[in-house]
C-alpha cells in the first residue's frame, strides 16, 4: 500500500505552462513552414515573369 501511495504523490499531472509552450513552439514552427513555401512560390512566380518580360520564354495557347 505505501508503493501505491508513493506513485500517486509522484505523478502530478500534465503542466498546463508546459503543454501550452509546446503548443506556441510548434505552432510557429508550422507557420514559419509555410511563410517559407509562400516565399517560394512568389519568387518563382517573379522569376517567371521576369523571363517573360524579356523574352527568355514564351507561352503558347493551343486553339481547339
Amino acid at each position: 500500500m505505501a508503493s501505491h501511495n508513493m506513485a500517486q504523490s509522484a505523478y502530478q499531472g500534465p503542466s498546463v505552462i508546459k503543454e501550452i509552450c509546446y503548443g506556441i513552439g510548434l505552432s510557429l514552427m508550422a507557420s514559419f513552414l509555410w511563410k517559407m513555401h509562400h516565399w517560394k512560390l512568389q519568387r518563382r512566380t517573379k522569376e517567371f515573369y521576369d523571363m517573360l518580360e524579356k523574352g527568355e520564354i514564351s507561352v503558347v495557347v493551343e486553339d481547339e
